[in-house]
């Protein structure tokens, strides 16, 4: 049998990570990952307007025919120590353009300076905000990517503990939701996937839990109760270090009766979404999220 074709487009994106690799001190982190999705140029239809959601720093985009009354509220990634309004802004008004819907990036603190429960209580308050302000429940969407998809995880199940009407649906990219880092990915995918290795997340983690367990349900969601959550779809790539355990995390919703949409990206790295502009597989992905987001807040 002939070996199957590696998609080409993802070894130039490879080649770029590999030029700018991750440096050690946290503020240049923090600016290589604002540089990498800053690289690309937002597209001229897109409105963005600076707000504040509850307190919380926030980012309205929004692309022509967008619906004002549907939204969707998006949590970065970036190990909840890194990431910014500016390093996902071009993925998150892609994602608004393809849902039909306005989009509200927060931009919760980080960690070290703000460890758990800081990030998730910035974006329970970002969401009371959306409801505050007139949004029906069900016209809500929650997303993240990486450690902002572990967030969203773990908002939602906050908002279910705390008795408030839970969103439409959630949209979990490339999600952290064990921050041991235990799945066999970590080792068997180590070589492939560019993006994030498990020393790195390891201490990364050890940062944003502070004195909490990492086994904590609110900071590692895969350990949580999973019953009652809205429908959710999970996108993970086949060559990411973080592949097993968003496949298991999407295993565990659905034996908890909740819908549950897993999709599995040959070839694909950690958040490959962030390059949509140069990666056909990224344009493709966040054409399927705007579907599913579509579908579940029409009602």
């Amino acid at each position: 049998m002939p070996s199957r074709q590696i998609d080409p487009e993802i070894q130039v994106i490879r080649d770029l990570l590999a030029s700018r690799p991750r440096p050690p001190e946290l503020a240049e982190r923090r600016r290589r990952l604002d540089a990498l999705g800053g690289s690309y140029p937002l597209p001229g239809d897109v409105r963005v307007e600076s707000t504040t959601a509850g307190g919380v720093p926030a980012e309205w985009t929004a692309t022509p025919g967008a619906d004002a009354a549907r939204v969707l509220l998006f949590l970065h990634g970036g190990g909840y120590v890194s990431g910014s309004l500016a390093s996902h802004r071009p993925m998150v008004a892609e994602a608004g353009r393809q849902a039909g819907l306005r989009t509200l990036a927060l931009d919760y603190r980080l960690a070290p300076e703000h460890p758990f429960p800081a990030a998730l209580e910035d974006a329970v308050a970002g969401y009371r905000h959306l409801l505050e302000s007139g949004f029906a429940p069900g016209r809500i969407a929650i997303g993240g990517d990486s450690a902002g998809g572990g967030l969203t995880a773990a908002t939602l199940l906050a908002l279910r503990d705390r008795g408030l009407p839970l969103p439409g649906c959630a949209w979990l990219v490339s999600p952290w939701v064990d921050l041991e880092s235990a799945s066999a990915s970590m080792e068997s995918k180590a070589a492939t996937d560019p993006m994030v290795q498990k020393p790195y997340l390891l201490e990364i983690a050890a940062m944003y839990r502070g004195a909490a367990d990492a086994r904590t349900p609110l900071v590692s969601p895969l350990h949580a109760e999973l019953h009652g959550l809205p429908p959710l779809l999970v996108q993970v790539g086949s060559a990411e270090t973080l592949l097993n355990e968003g496949v298991a995390f999407a295993g565990k919703a659905g034996a908890a009766e909740v819908a549950v949409t897993l999709e599995i990206w040959p070839d694909m790295i950690h958040v490959w979404h962030l390059f949509h502009p140069q990666l056909a597989a990224g344009r493709r992905a966040l054409a399927k999220a705007g579907a599913f987001i579509r579908e579940h807040l029409a009602g």
